[in-house]
């Protein structure tokens, strides 16, 4: 056991640097994988939890005032019913901004889809102006329990008694209205209803939604929301940063293990003499593997507790989403074995790949075997010797002839090396897709600033000629958005009125061309896979009591509703409803305009009668993943950093044995240093090119199966510039020959006696 520390320890010496780095790398994976886990618990368990607690509905039913929603409740597999409450839309405004709300009138907290008060009290008959916000509501108002809510163009006024978490979809400015309950008679003079279903068996939402609209009527459904829909709209962009976390963190897992077994297997080529001695006075095969085995996994197991620990200790004092994720993943039943499962199993794969390379050391045999004397790839090819004979200094020649000489042992150090660099170049293509979103919307589907909604008292001429008025509003497209029933009438999607046929509407098209004649319609990815169609199929869809039949003839990028929205111009819609009228206003502004400013002068020139919203860029609730990505590419750095000492020691080493040969040919020590320093400077040239030609394509594909998947679609992917890529492999290149210089010009430096040595 002592001669076994002593070699480890001697051992640890002379590889300081490599064991460090190891060490920093496992601790960066392992926190990735952590964090990854944190994300996946924080999407999911907060809405998991409130529909638990809130007895959540399933299926919620918006239907006309005159429907007999009470029929629902005897339907086969429903449990109980919520409602049917009356509903009104309004806008209501505080101090801190204005919001498009839905009142709904309830005496009492529902059975089904409970609102979980989480400030103030619930309704009481004793204040009958009083309301209680949906959470995210109240935040974007900056309402508290005591605040007072305003009507704009009445002298109504609402007074907040309470806060409530709830279940369903929550507000999104521009997009989805938020919740407010009220008494029922603070809705006077409802719009509409709302029911919710609590079904026996969550699996049958599409079969029990085909039944209430069958039973109702399609003339009287106006929109269906599944707790599938507001499960993944409260998951959000947390799962994708668990997904990103979790794919990088495996990646670099992999990595790191084959840096590992490389490491290690160059450190027993190096050292066969060594291991042959050990052997000799003693040393059993299994007590070999077992000093790089131990070696590595404490290495590894260091790196791994102190990710584990400070992930625990620190996590939630994160700024911003990833703290807050840690902060509830802490208080989740499976945290605890979250944090011991996810270090082991990064500990036992570095253990796996080092048992694989340190089993070569246990087949070394006790007594050296000599080396050839010149290695089958050793004599120059063809291609070197005219190099030679066309003036390129040997050098050079020999540096490049010495990297691709021995196949396997090359390709296998060029893959190595460049897998790290491949996890960069993807990383690299996140990076700047999130970037093309804030520098470049209109090509990511947001062509478009701002969203405003006019009330009635102003009709389309007023309400475009006040818009058009602002010197930076570049074009005021009018438009409508209504909930279909789609065909099976299993679910709604959002059928999109925008622009006319004079003044067409800008769509970012991914495939297809654009809508231009009458019926002809684009589609988002979402809606292309709820339906099961394609570009160039026909859809027939339900809006109210009228069919509406649309030719789709392209693919639009949709980042909202999950990309299930099918849009054609408010001159088609008109043809089948001719008493249509814009709802809303989307506005395009000139390069550098401030959407910001621009919708303030625009609330103050309507008077009040302008509701108006920037629209929500999808990358703004991804701005953590730029430190995310910062931090992956850090620790991938470091996995590339021990793979290319591993490269230059193997390259140092095997050049002792040219050395004589070397300096018997007239080579200077100069130039001896330039050999090994072209080799290693080869190596890293290969990997960088194949990882360019490698991570590219993945980054692409990986970028658009996220977008195909989320409905937003493909054709998002946004490749870094040869600007970056150029500079990045250059720096990787130019790096790897400085680090090579040093040992390189030490091994020039060797004693004739040690040399021999080497030979022998």
């Amino acid at each position: 056991m002592r001669a076994t520390l002593r070699w480890a320890h001697s051992d640890l010496r002379t590889h300081r640097g490599e064991a460090l780095f190891l060490v920093l790398a496992t601790a960066g994976i392992v926190a990735s994988l952590l964090l990854a886990t944190a994300l996946f618990g924080y999407a999911t368990n907060p809405w998991q939890r409130v529909f638990a607690q809130a007895h959540g509905a399933h299926v919620t039913l918006h239907t006309t005032a005159a429907a007999d929603a009470g029929r629902l409740a005897g339907l086969d597999g429903v449990e109980s019913v919520a409602g049917p409450s009356p509903t009104a839309s309004l806008t209501l405004a505080s101090a801190g901004g204005r919001a498009s709300v839905e009142l709904r009138g309830t005496s009492g907290k529902p059975g089904v889809g409970r609102p979980l008060i989480t400030s103030g009290h619930w309704l009481d008959p004793a204040t009958p102006d009083g309301v209680v916000l949906e959470s995210r509501l109240a935040r974007a108002l900056l309402a508290a329990p005591g605040d007072t809510l305003t009507v704009p163009g009445t002298a109504r006024r609402l007074t907040v008694v309470g806060v409530a978490d709830s279940a369903e979809p929550r507000y999104r400015p521009g997009e989805q209205a938020g919740l407010v309950w009220a008494l029922p008679s603070a809705v006077p003079d409802p719009a509409g209803q709302v029911v919710g279903l609590r079904l026996t068996d969550p699996g049958d939402t599409g079969y029990a939604v085909q039944r209430a609209v069958t039973e109702l009527g399609a003339g009287a459904i106006g929109e269906v929301a599944t707790w599938q829909q507001a499960r993944a709209e409260a998951q959000g962009d947390n799962r994708l940063l668990g997904q990103v976390l979790g794919l990088f963190g495996l990646g670099a897992l992999a990595a790191a293990g084959f840096a590992v077994h490389g490491a290690i297997g160059t450190r027993i080529r190096g050292h066969l003499r060594d291991i042959s001695i050990l052997k000799a006075i003693g040393f059993t095969p299994g007590q070999v593997v077992r000093v790089f085995l131990i070696q590595h996994l404490l290495y590894a197991l260091l790196g791994a507790v102190a990710a584990a620990v400070l992930t625990e200790a620190l996590g939630s004092a994160v700024p911003g989403r990833l703290g807050a994720a840690v902060g509830v993943w802490q208080g989740l039943p499976g945290h605890t074995a979250a944090l011991f499962v996810v270090p082991v199993g990064a500990v036992l794969f570095i253990g796996a790949t080092t048992s694989l390379a340190a089993w070569r050391a246990g087949r070394v045999p006790p007594v050296p075997v000599p080396r050839p004397a010149a290695p089958p790839a050793g004599r120059l090819t063809g291609v070197a010797r005219r190099a030679l004979g066309a003036g390129v200094p040997p050098a050079l020649v020999l540096g490049w002839h010495k990297a691709f000489t021995r196949r396997p042992r090359s390709l296998s150090a060029v893959g190595r090396l460049a897998l790290p660099l491949l996890l960069i170049v993807v990383a690299l293509s996140a990076w700047t897709t999130i970037d093309r979103f804030h520098s470049s919307p209109e090509r990511m589907g947001l062509p478009t600033a701002l969203s405003v909604r006019a009330d009635a008292s102003l009709d389309d001429g007023e309400a475009r000629a006040l818009l058009e008025r602002d010197p930076q509003v570049a074009a005021a497209y009018p438009g409508v958005e209504v909930a279909a029933l789609v065909p099976g009438q299993t679910a709604t999607i959002a059928l999109r009125g925008l622009g006319t046929h004079a003044e067409p509407y800008p769509f970012t098209l991914a495939e297809g061309r654009a809508a231009h004649g009458p019926d002809e319609a684009v589609a988002g990815q979402g809606l292309l896979d709820l339906l099961h169609v394609r570009v160039g199929d026909w859809v027939r869809m339900t809006v109210g009591e009228r069919p509406q039949i649309l030719h789709i003839v392209g693919r639009s990028i949709e980042p909202e509703n999950a990309g299930r929205v099918i849009s054609t111009s408010l001159d088609t819609l008109r043809a089948n409803d001719p008493d249509l009228r814009p709802a809303q206003y989307q506005l395009r502004l000139d390069p550098g305009a401030d959407p910001a400013a621009v919708a303030g002068r625009l609330t103050a020139a309507g008077s009040g009668h302008l509701d108006v919203h920037t629209v929500t860029n999808p990358a703004d609730g991804l701005s953590p993943l730029r430190a995310v990505v910062l931090g992956l590419i850090v620790v991938l750095a470091l996995i590339g950093l021990i793979e290319l000492l591993t490269a230059i020691g193997g390259t140092v080493r095997e050049g002792e044995r040219d050395l004589l040969a070397l300096k018997a040919i007239g080579l200077t020590p100069r130039q001896i240093t330039a050999v090994t320093v072209t080799a290693t400077a080869g190596t890293a040239l290969a990997a960088v090119l194949l990882a360019m030609a490698l991570g590219l394509p993945l980054a692409r594909w990986l970028i658009d199966a996220q977008g195909i998947s989320s409905g937003v679609g493909s054709g998002i992917a946004q490749l870094p510039s040869p600007a970056l890529l150029v500079p990045l492999g250059g720096a990787a290149v130019l790096g790897a020959a400085a680090l090579a210089a040093l040992p390189a010009a030490r091994s020039t430096r060797r004693r004739l006696a040690d040399t021999l040595s080497a030979v022998a």
